[in-house]
């Protein structure tokens, strides 16, 4: 009787399954149709997942070129030798006009000859944050053979100081200005074309003391003569027995220009003592004074109103003193004497002095122009037409801070000027060729090759574009002047202070040292500044 029910059972099933698996047709229906409505996401997903492949693969990309790049810099190729046929290009210094003229002249058409008293290019806009120990010195640096070994022709590189330049011979004489000398250390340096961009040196306006007491802040000793000099007089002010007159002499530290570089100083100075003095030097570091002097009526007068008003309260807040229409007389030992705005006469007490105002001729650069003394008649530089030739001569050609332009001397100047001489010559060998084509041309070519030997002829000026100005002002804040459509974008504040990070890595000729510079900053915001005495 048990085994009937079993067998009942059995057989049932299958009309249980026949009518579940009609209902199941309505089901699969409907899920099919619930399928399709759920289905339609999919597209966004996809969307989502290329976006998450294309970041993996931009830096998977990225890390390769990174490398690659660094690979690369690292392993230069076979140069071409000196071609006697070509003609011969002398450049004069290593700044920022002589650097960007090496880095884009086509070594195919020219050999190439540079003479400078140092072996390197120097990243200026950040020299105040190597005299605090911001950024290393040798983060700033770049060896000029690790660019002219990058070019296809060899490129020779003399580490000498040109103290004489002959235009009618067209012969330098360079001397060996290193504290090892040899058997030769002067020589002669013949060229077919001259570049000359030695920049210009610091100006004391025949100020008593300045050179003898002052520190200047345009190299990299200068930098770490500061560096040097700020830490002895801390330690000095710490020294048991000193007066409390003393101490305060020691520790007030005055900066002479209010331009960029002066500004910049004392707020790197003034993050110096906010972030690592107070912590290792408590007893000190509520004494140490920081003093702008400046003989215009503003700082930074090169900048809108408002960020000029900017810079001056964030001073105040930061207990920066400035004194402007305040004329430096005579720099002594260990105080200076001013002119201030009223007329009367000032004593100013300092423990250190950064001199950080005005620009002069070089010595080769004066004596150039008592050479030519019918066409050099401009006294603050080299006179240059609109194609940087110097007045007088035709194979010289002179840029940046040597010369007596409309334009301010800055690097940027300095570089756009080196750019557009590259293309220049590029545009005269170019000539040439069209020349030499020309008179081997048949009588149907000429027509054609004449054009072309025309528009080659036609040179454009050089034509300055302004970028804009930035400048930082200390407590992670900076500001920024910008032409923006008919007029200026002028900010101030946090977010500036990150633009104006990026757009000075971003302006540093190589990886390498943009990656240095990037490191600099992280261990400086980790770990702090480096209090010691180099």
């Amino acid at each position: 009787m048990n085994s009937i029910p079993r067998v009942l059972a059995v057989v049932s099933r299958p009309a249980t399954l026949r009518v579940l698996s009609s209902t199941q047709r309505v089901g699969v229906a409907k899920l099919r149709n619930l399928s399709t409505a759920v289905e339609a996401p999919r597209s966004s997903y996809s969307k989502w997942r290329f976006v998450k492949n294309s970041v993996k693969f931009g830096l998977v990309a990225g890390v390769v070129y990174s490398g690659y790049s660094m690979w690369d810099s690292r392993h230069p190729p076979v140069q071409k030798s000196h071609d006697p046929t070509k003609k011969t290009i002398v450049v004069l210094g290593s700044g920022w006009a002589s650097t960007s003229f090496l880095k884009a002249i086509d070594t195919e058409e020219y050999n190439v000859v540079v003479v400078s008293p140092r072996n390197y290019f120097l990243f200026t806009p950040l020299l105040p944050s190597c005299t605090v120990g911001t950024v290393d010195v040798r983060s700033l640096v770049e060896p000029i053979r690790f660019i002219t070994r990058h070019k296809s022709r060899d490129v020779k590189v003399y580490e000498a100081e040109c103290t004489n330049i002959d235009p009618e011979k067209k012969v330098l004489t360079i001397v060996d200005n290193s504290d090892i000398k040899g058997e030769s250390s002067v020589s002669t340096v013949p060229f077919d074309y001259l570049v000359i961009g030695v920049g210009a040196q610091n100006q004391t306006f025949n100020i008593k003391g300045v050179e003898e007491y002052g520190c200047f802040l345009k190299e990299v000793w200068d930098a770490q003569k500061i560096r040097t000099k700020l830490m002895d007089c801390i330690e000095t002010a710490a020294f048991p027995g000193q007066s409390q007159e003393e101490i305060e002499r020691l520790l007030h530290m005055v900066v002479v220009g209010g331009g960029p570089t002066g500004v910049e100083y004392a707020a790197e100075l003034h993050d110096f003592l906010v972030d690592d003095l107070t912590t290792w030097y408590p007893e000190l570091a509520g004494k140490i004074k920081i003093t702008l002097v400046e003989a215009l009526p503003n700082v930074l007068p090169a900048f809108s109103k408002q960020l000029i008003d900017y810079t001056e309260s964030t001073f105040k807040e930061q207990n920066i003193t400035i004194h402007t229409k305040t004329m430096v007389k005579e720099v002594r030992e260990k105080d200076i004497v001013v002119k201030k705005s009223d007329g009367t006469d000032d004593s100013i007490p300092y423990g250190l002095l950064v001199w950080a105002t005005g620009n002069t001729m070089r010595p080769v650069i004066r004596d150039l122009m008592n050479k030519l003394p019918e066409t050099q008649t401009v006294r603050r530089g080299l006179s240059v037409d609109d194609w940087l030739r110097l007045q007088g001569s035709e194979d010289i050609f002179a840029l940046g801070d040597a010369t007596a332009t409309k334009y301010a001397p800055t690097a940027q100047v300095a570089a756009q000027q080196g750019k557009y001489l590259a293309r220049v010559f590029a545009q005269l060998a170019n000539s040439e060729k069209l020349e030499q084509e020309l008179q081997v041309a048949t009588e149907e070519e000429k027509a054609k090759k004449l054009r072309r030997y025309q528009k080659s002829q036609d040179i454009q000026p050089f034509q300055y574009s302004h970028q804009g100005s930035l400048c930082y002002v200390g407590s992670d804040k900076a500001i920024a002047d910008l032409p923006f459509a008919q007029g200026n974008l002028s900010s101030g504040g946090v977010a500036t202070f990150a633009f104006w990070r990026s757009a000075y890595v971003s302006n540093i000729f190589s990886g390498r040292n943009r990656w240095l510079v990037v490191t600099d900053w992280t261990k400086k915001t980790l770990l702090g500044r480096d209090i010691s005495r180099e």
